[in-house]
């Protein structure tokens, strides 16, 4: 594939946020781009503003005629779209050149030295934290990204100069299987999307055999720990990393005043007073990952320093939406049992003496069957939790796979309830609200504006 001689791009599953990177880089190339994605969104109307003509119903007749084009047109899927799908079907049937977004990546960012962060959570705000410290640097980079970067309002970062592509590597479908990192984190390696991998094994496996990709040259920086056993090259160096061990790791925390404050140590190096722009706990960790990425890419102590300040953070990772004396309303994208539990204890680390309510929408039959014992565990942690029904995204049903399942298994004393998505603001208007967080990686988040005024307006009382 010559992405230089290509004409036209099609998206199938254009307004996954994997899949907008690629559609805006490829709108920067001066390519006509085009695509299906299943319902609207914030993010698929802002790309058809930037010039991508996006559709939402599953219709050969919508293509436009110059993606029909079998010669130049590069025809870019997602996994999450199922594989009868009548526009892939019909690419596939003519003989399209086809390539799942992770091959496209790939190839991309083959001819650069690609810093990687894996992992099963945590990658998204440790990439775009690493993209950040050195887009601001004299180094630079690109970035493909797997969320909303607060400081540029986008998922992609270009640089016509950087020898770096920052890039969140997903385990999901294998897809981290068609990158070749120069250095790469794995920020941890809890199971999960069983219903790819079968067993935890074969989870691990799959990181291990990512791990045999790290060019010799480069390095991985892996969180001290894991049950995961590397497998690098000759050439590669292995660095570890945590909060308070390893050879990056964070000394002399100081946490209060909604403020944080490390001293960042290297091998080489001691970074002192450092303040995190996004002052919640599981950041001292993301943030040592994506400074060890940084300093070991050239940027300077005091680049690192400004740059880990000046972080804004990343849409719906740990994203405030209000702050008062009374209320305080924050957006988390977790949706893994392991994720919801660092969340939750980051939200009790800043409010201790508060009441903490959570909103969780599941995500995925499967991933429910698989862990709803330990997402209930991680559930627990909480004062009070509204569950609402599960987000399928690509799945069907399961039966007897539904919200209740963790519903029963939450710890007794705590206040539940289970509620559809669209009461919510009802339930809300009628609770007494300190501390809100609304958890999952679904649709809920569309309600996200609405709850935001609702308690805008109470706090205001």
């Amino acid at each position: 594939m010559n992405i230089e001689t290509i004409k036209s791009v099609y998206f199938v599953g254009a307004g996954g946020i994997g899949m907008s990177a690629l559609i805006r880089y490829f709108l920067s190339k001066g390519k006509m781009v085009a695509g299906y994605d299943r319902t609207p969104s914030e993010l698929t109307e802002r790309l058809m503003k930037e010039g991508a003509q996006i559709h939402y119903q599953e219709d050969i007749d919508l293509i436009p005629e110059a993606c029909k084009d079998k010669a130049g047109t590069l025809v870019v899927y997602t996994p999450a779209v199922p594989q009868e799908h009548a526009e892939l079907s019909y690419f596939r049937e003519n003989g399209f050149e086809i390539h799942k977004r992770s091959q496209v990546l790939g190839i991309i960012t083959r001819s650069s030295k690609a810093l990687c962060v894996a992992g099963t959570h945590g990658k998204t705000t440790t990439s775009t934290m690493a993209a950040h410290l050195l887009h601001q640097s004299h180094i630079g980079c690109t970035a493909f990204l797997g969320g909303i970067s607060k400081n540029y309002g986008t998922n992609l970062l270009l640089s016509p100069t950087s020898p770096y592509t920052v890039i969140e590597a997903d385990e999901f479908d294998r897809s981290f299987h068609w990158l070749s990192p120069w250095v790469s984190v794995i920020t941890s390696t809890d199971p999960d999307h069983l219903d790819i991998y079968g067993t935890k094994e074969a989870y691990l496996e799959s990181f291990r055999h990512y791990t045999t990709l790290i060019q010799p040259g480069g390095a991985l920086i892996i969180h001290k720990g894991l049950e995961l056993q590397p497998d690098v090259r000759p050439g590669v160096t292995t660095y570890t990393y945590s909060r308070n061990e390893g050879d990056f790791r964070a000394e002399n925390i100081r946490i209060g005043n909604g403020e944080i404050f490390i001293d960042f140590v290297a091998p080489d190096t001691r970074i002192n007073n450092i303040q995190l722009g996004v002052p919640v706990s599981i950041n001292i960790e993301n943030g040592i990952a994506a400074m060890a990425l940084a300093h070991l890419s050239g940027t300077t102590d005091e680049e690192i320093r400004q740059g880990m300040k000046s972080f804004s953070g990343v849409d719906r990772r740990f994203d405030f939406k209000l702050k008062t004396d009374q209320i305080v309303f924050l957006s988390d994208y977790a949706h893994h049992p392991a994720e919801i539990a660092q969340s939750v204890k980051s939200v009790r680390e800043l409010y201790q003496d508060r009441k903490i309510t959570a909103i969780f929408q599941p995500h995925l039959y499967t991933r429910t069957r698989d862990f709803y014992k330990e997402f209930a565990d991680s559930l627990s942690l909480l004062d009070e939790v509204i569950l609402t029904e599960i987000y399928p995204a690509r799945e069907l049903p399961i039966p007897g796979v539904t919200s209740q399942l963790i519903y029963d298994h939450l710890r007794s004393g705590i206040e539940k309830c289970i509620c559809k998505k669209e009461d919510i603001l009802k339930l809300l208007s009628e609770k007494e609200i300190e501390v809100l967080i609304v958890l999952g990686a679904g649709d809920l988040d569309n309600y996200v504006p609405e709850i935001t005024r609702l308690l805008e307006q109470r706090s205001k009382q």
